[in-house]
């Protein structure tokens, strides 16, 4: 057994069986070893960018890492957008990066880089794996770092010499997986005399406790105390639809953070952090927690979110249960193919267990409020704010839940970054449907140009925030992928064409054209 067969035994054995590959000469030997080791599923992605990502939509559908494997610190690099993503939604991730052999390093070959710098900033944990008896461990302690908790990303650097040398050491035993670590009771406590004072308050919910334990303990709180109920603004994985705790979502712009918080007293942070403006801008705050108010942590990173608020309802004596969000769709809209219109669509024919990747911005401002009573699905959000997460995330998702669909809300400005995962999605046969939302503009960024401070901008500044002459032909583009692609220009197209996916397998991508919003 070589170094690469004995990280692939060690991985599948810890129950890695996943792996989101763009691999190089480096890495030839893990490639090998997959022939030997059939249990690890090797997929394909024609940028790094995209394995990351898909190695992130897998772990919040899993609740476990996959792995990823990438070629050298170039290939590294080219995935770190979607690294930095993982790493803000706590996904577990194991990295492997290919590098030259031990001996050749010294020549300062054209690919030799430093693989540690670039890894750090988005890794929770780092490894070079010295010798080929160390790296059945080393992959195994890339797992447990991964697994945490919090998650995060791990990454082991593999040297080509280590992994085509034999070795003889055994595959160790796999760790017991820590389990999230339990709140003090003195903390329950406090806290639920403080909910109980009578002063204005809110509990932001994050990471974990937005899973269905966290929610309905966290809607008996409410009920019991009269506090308010909101989560962060971009939530990892988010249990939402008819017969859960309804939750509605801080706001993107610091403006409407504050009118929601606005008078809030106490403000109790459950698995979120504190609440910050996305950007700063000239004369507006960066610190978004009202005035005077105190900010108090029940769960941090680590801790067991669910069980904490479970801990909470109980000290404040809440009731045993809430009513969930009531059961309610918009009507199949008809007509002209809008914002509201694009946002009827999908809440009229949303299937139940669907999981919803939301990379819309702009587009997508009427899509949350039109979903919130179809039958119960899950939505992933942008955590970090790299762009060029949808596509990925989603091809990720839709491997770690087979028999779900997955519906991938994309801006086309956001697709053109990781528009290399629908080939992966057609090779695999992944259940996703892609509706692609055409402004033909980077329209976030039209507004963001007077919301810093710097005008309305001329003819140079809009054509830089313009992406038509020419317009990108995404059904051809994904046609061309391997995708079955339409165009829906009416409300009408737009219903029939997403009726029609959301039953056949496989993937499939509606650019749906949404004119005047740019």
């Amino acid at each position: 057994m070589n170094g690469a067969s004995s990280l692939l035994a060690a991985l599948v054995g810890a129950e890695v069986d996943t792996c989101f590959a763009n691999p190089g000469t480096s890495e030839m030997h893990f490639v090998a070893a997959l022939d030997a080791v059939p249990a690890m599923r090797g997929v394909l992605c024609l940028f790094e960018g995209v394995a990351t990502g898909a190695a992130d939509g897998y772990a919040r559908l899993a609740g476990r890492p996959a792995a990823t494997l990438l070629h050298l610190g170039p290939g590294l690099g080219n995935g770190i957008a979607n690294l930095h993503n993982a790493r803000r939604a706590g996904s577990p991730v194991v990295n492997v990066v290919g590098d030259h052999a031990t001996y050749h390093s010294r020549y300062d070959a054209p690919l030799q880089s430093d693989i540690e710098s670039l890894a750090r900033p988005v890794s929770g944990w780092y490894r070079r794996s010295a010798r080929p008896d160390d790296v059945a461990g080393d992959a195994l302690d890339a797992v447990a770092a991964a697994c945490g908790p919090p998650g995060r990303v791990a990454t082991l650097v593999l040297p080509a010499d280590v992994s085509w040398s034999e070795t003889t050491a055994p595959v160790p035993p796999v760790p017991v997986r820590r389990p999230a670590s339990p709140v003090a009771p003195e903390t329950v406590e406090t806290l639920a005399k403080a909910l109980g004072s009578g002063e204005k308050s809110a509990i932001l919910l994050g990471g974990g406790a937005l899973g269905q334990r966290g929610l309905a303990a966290a809607a008996r709180v409410a009920a019991a105390t009269g506090a308010a109920l909101w989560c962060e603004t971009f939530p990892t994985r988010l249990e939402r639809g008819a017969g859960r705790p309804p939750i509605e979502r801080l706001g993107y712009f610091g403006e409407f953070v504050e009118a929601q918080l606005a008078g809030v007293r106490r403000l109790v942070l459950a698995g979120a952090r504190r609440p910050v403006s996305f950007f700063a801008y000239p004369n507006k705050p960066s610190d978004l927690v009202p005035p005077g108010c105190d900010v108090q942590v029940l769960a941090g990173a680590g801790d067991d979110a669910p069980g904490s608020l479970e801990q909470l309802a109980e000290a404040v004596a809440a009731p045993p249960a809430t009513p969930g969000a009531p059961a309610a769709r918009p009507e199949r809209p008809t007509g002209s193919l809008d914002a509201e219109s694009l946002a009827a669509a999908v809440g009229a024919l949303l299937p139940e267990g669907a999981v919803v990747v939301d990379e819309s911005n702009t587009s997508g401002i009427f899509v949350a409020g039109a979903t919130a009573g179809c039958p119960p699905h899950d939505w992933l959000t942008l955590t970090g704010g790299a762009i060029g997460y949808g596509l990925p995330v989603a091809t990720g998702a839709a491997v770690a839940a087979p028999g779900r669909r997955v519906l991938c809300l994309e801006s086309d400005g956001s697709a053109m970054y990781t528009l290399q995962a629908l080939w992966t999605q057609a090779r695999e046969g992944l259940d996703v449907t892609t509706v692609l939302l055409a402004n033909r503009a980077y329209a976030i960024l039209n507004l963001e140009l007077s919301r810093v401070g710097a005008g309305a901008g001329g003819p140079v500044a809009s054509s830089l925030l313009d992406l038509s002459r020419p317009d990108l032909d995404f059904v051809a583009l994904a046609t061309g992928m391997g995708v079955p692609a339409s165009r829906a220009t009416t409300a009408d197209e737009l219903v029939a064409q997403l009726a029609r996916s959301l039953t056949e397998p496989g993937p499939r991508l509606i650019e749906a054209v949404l004119p005047g919003l740019g």
